[in-house]
């Protein structure tokens, strides 16, 4: 079977889980291991709703893509977006099949009430990337839809944030190449993962099993 090229980029989704625990990344994303947990089921059918691969709407003034893919070739990440608005405006972009000029705004659905922690702006600014390599344009604003208040949050997309993003995914393009899964800090936060039961924490903080043997050797 072919290769695509693409099989060697990362998905974008999965700075997200990085930034929630490196470990928890490189357990889904290295070693292919995933459980749900409520909060995951939830957060799909949250997406499924916005996931309406590659639709188009024209509301007057603005072009409202579902489910647009993007990718980066610098960064070697691609992805999805949940939703993409072109706001015409004359110095912005021109988008095939649509008359005038665009500028694009990236629109991240969560399930929750707005908290705008580092692992959604990263990854809203990574899509905000992505789109900036694609269409040749600068994106300086993107937007939160939080579910559980029907209410969207307007994001500042700042040149700090965006060099942000570049390192964090230099380091996962970094344990990705070297398939590491390292170990981490255990916390309270461990609970509501979603590998809680693969990963066992408890563990983590106990003897290996190379000091296991060597004590009995000792002994």
């Amino acid at each position: 079977m072919a290769c695509s090229e693409d099989d060697d980029y990362l998905m974008l989704s999965g700075i997200q889980h990085f930034q929630f625990c490196r470990r928890q990344w490189a357990l889904i994303h290295i070693e292919q291991q995933w459980e749900e947990n409520v909060r995951t089921v939830e957060g799909q059918y949250l997406h499924r709703k916005a996931d309406q691969p590659f639709v188009r709407e024209k509301r007057g003034d603005k072009l409202i893509v579902r489910a647009m893919p993007v990718k980066s070739n610098d960064l070697k990440i691609t992805g999805i977006c949940d939703v993409v608005e072109f706001i015409r405006d004359n110095s912005g972009v021109e988008i095939s099949g649509a008359e005038g000029k665009y500028m694009p705004y990236p629109v991240e659905y969560k399930r929750g009430k707005p908290k705008m922690d580092d692992a959604d702006l990263l990854q809203l600014t990574a899509q905000a990337l992505c789109l900036e390599e694609m269409l040749l344009c600068e994106i300086n604003t993107g937007y939160m839809f939080y579910n559980e208040i029907k209410h969207r949050v307007e994001v500042p997309l700042t040149a700090e944030i965006k060099s942000k993003v570049r390192l964090v995914v230099s380091e996962m393009q970094d344990y990705y190449s070297r398939k590491f899964t390292p170990k981490v800090k255990t916390g309270s936060f461990c609970n509501s993962c979603s590998l809680h039961s693969i990963c066992l924490p408890e563990l983590m903080n106990k003897r290996t099993v190379k000091s296991y043997i060597e004590g009995k050797i000792g002994e």
